[in-house]
């Protein structure tokens, strides 16, 4: 999968089920107009941000490798990177929330290659290589904070979702894709806006991948450090706004203390965040994240747990208290008294003993479901898995015995044991059956004609989680995405835009260039009347080259700012950014 992208020992370890969402780069494919907007963009941030930004901002962009003046190459990000034990790939926008986190877990920064356009040079609701190289990745230079990240990733790949969060996720994907894409008819995204605002409105228990992603938002996104009085930005999608970075900080948008509370309060992705939560110190990111975590079924296990993998309709697994893990999609729980007595998955199940498929137990052995009790045998205050081998022998539960087990709640096996499995501290974990049925009062769950019954062990569901305990277990390569980014077109108009900045870029760096400074700027004034930022970076060079072209340059920017009154507080930026240059020591 890899080998096309220059790899490294951390990206080495990334299994496949990851990296089939990951695409090369190709630094080519950005245009001289990209590189422009990534420079007003950075230009504008470094200058702002140095007095708004936590610490570790301006001081991760040295430890990163990243460039005001050009796109960062992955593969130069990647080797210095590795010096601070992260890399980072490329992907095409959102990709699934359980496979961003997972990413994270392996101490992979996911940057969408791809960059806005410049009429959304202040704020895209898709994701692009400013939200994530220029946010993300300058603050993981900071130890502490990028172990949050980590530990985050870890923990937020095993939360469970619902089929309701695919439904919001695909429309979101959608959504970002549309808005970002030129031409896209207006009447099209009211139609997906409407969707996603139903679908975000749904009257819906909101699941745990739900609230973890709302913790996800409020502090890695949309973050500020500090006190309400006095914060700093640290979250990407701030670093990365130059729109937002500023109102942000303003009354208007209103700062709680960050709490495990955050994990309640939803977010719309496509709108300028009324509210935001401001951590003391990177340390109490972690203390929330473990507060959430102590809530999630991963810890918890028990009947909800279960109940919560049944209704994600979605590959999950059990653990019992013997370490045995059950992964499959769970379609079946019988309660007794509020405890799980017996669980049923259906289709492909593998079992596995600390995430390690157990050999003959993989989806081969279980293609078609599995089920087990779960609980104490009736009428004996001893499990099965706390018993030793004589009161096992005591018990009948022995290989080649004829035995039937009761289980508290209802459950029976009866059956002839085959053999057994045991864990590390010899606790038995499976046991194997040949002639058996399995009931619950008058049903039967398990026919002596269906072949082998393996039963798991334990008294009680400690754990319960997204995806399968042993990825290898399980065909996850699946990942087909109902949208791909819409590339730009390569109209003639566009080309010649292209050149014109092109020559100015090789003009600053002292290249050969097809035009001069002035007759580029006579065929943008003349052809291109709605383009702005092109004269922002002639006047900048032109302030040290040709004084008297940079005063033409800025009365046409002058005559842009009333035709176009949306942009004139970023051309007003632009101006003043190349002035402060100019009186900079």
């Amino acid at each position: 999968m890899l080998d096309n992208i220059q790899s490294n020992e951390i990206l080495d370890r990334l299994p496949a089920h990851l990296q089939q969402y990951i695409k090369p780069q190709n630094y080519d494919d950005y245009s001289p107009i990209n590189q422009a907007v990534w420079r007003y963009v950075m230009r504008k941030n470094v200058d702002y941000l140095s007095k708004v930004a936590h610490d570790s901002y301006l001081e991760g962009l040295k430890k990163t490798g990243i460039s005001i003046d050009s796109i960062p190459n992955m593969y130069g990000m990647n080797r210095i990177l590795e010096e601070i034990g992260w890399a980072a790939v490329a992907v095409d926008g959102f990709i699934p929330p359980a496979a961003f986190m997972e990413f994270q877990a392996y101490n992979v920064l996911v940057i969408a290659s791809d960059i806005r356009q410049l009429e959304h040079i202040e704020y895209t609701p898709a994701p692009d290589i400013i939200h994530e190289g220029a946010g993300h990745a300058p603050i993981i230079a900071n130890p502490e904070y990028a172990e949050y990240l980590r530990r985050f990733g870890e923990i937020g790949c095993k939360a469970i979702s619902s089929s309701h969060d695919y439904e919001v996720y695909e429309a979101i994907r959608e959504l970002s894709i549309l808005k970002e894409a030129e031409d896209t008819p207006k009447e099209k995204i009211k139609e997906v806006e409407k969707r996603v605002d139903e679908l975000q409105n749904a009257e819906v228990k909101p699941s745990e991948m739900a609230q973890i992603r709302n913790l996800h938002w409020w502090t890695v996104e949309y973050g500020l450090i500090g006190t309400v009085e006095d914060p700093k930005i640290y979250g990407a999608g701030l670093l990365s706004s130059i729109g937002e970075s500023k109102s942000c900080m303003t009354a208007a948008v209103e700062k709680f203390p960050y709490t495990i509370e955050a994990a309640k309060k939803e977010f719309d992705i496509t709108k300028p965040q009324p509210q935001l939560f401001v951590t003391p110190d990177f340390a109490h990111l972690s203390l929330v994240l473990e507060e959430f975590a102590n809530k999630m079924a991963l810890r918890r296990g028990g009947l909800e747990g279960i109940q919560k993998l049944i209704d994600s309709k979605n590959l999950g697994t059990i653990e019992f208290s013997t370490g045995i893990q059950v992964s499959g999609n769970f379609s079946r729980v019988i309660e007794h008294e509020g405890n799980p007595i017996y669980i049923q998955t259906k289709g492909k199940t593998g079992l596995s003993y600390r995430e390690k498929e157990l050999v003959g137990h993989g989806v081969s052995t279980h293609p078609e479901g599995f089920g087990s009790p779960i609980g104490s045998l009736k009428g004996i205050n001893l499990a099965i898995e706390d018993m030793s081998p004589r009161d096992l022998r005591a018990y009948a539960i022995y290989e080649g015995e004829n035995v039937q087990l009761e289980f508290e709640g209802g459950i029976k096996v009866e059956g002839e044991i085959i053999t057994g499995t045991r864990n590390l501290q010899g606790k038995i974990i499976l046991i194997s059956f040949k002639n058996c049925s399995v009931t619950y009062h008058d049903e039967v769950l398990f026919k002596p004609e269906w072949g082998q019954y393996d039963m798991a062990v334990g008294k009680k569901v400690i754990s319960a989680f997204a995806g399968p305990a042993d990825h290898n277990s399980f065909d996850l390569i699946t990942h087909t995405p109902s949208t791909t980014t819409i590339k730009s077109k390569k109209t003639p108009e566009r080309e010649e835009l292209e050149s014109l900045y092109r020559s100015v870029r090789n003009i600053r760096d002292g290249k050969n260039a097809k035009f001069s400074l002035s007759a580029a700027f006579d065929i943008v004034k003349k052809h291109h009347v709605k383009d702005w930022l092109l004269s922002i970076e002639i006047y900048e060079l032109a302030m040290d080259l040709e004084p008297n072209l940079a005063k033409e340059v800025k009365n046409r920017l002058q005559e842009i700012k009333e035709e176009r009154p949306e942009v004139a507080h970023l051309i007003d930026d632009g101006i003043e950014m190349t002035i402060s240059k100019m009186v900079t020591p």
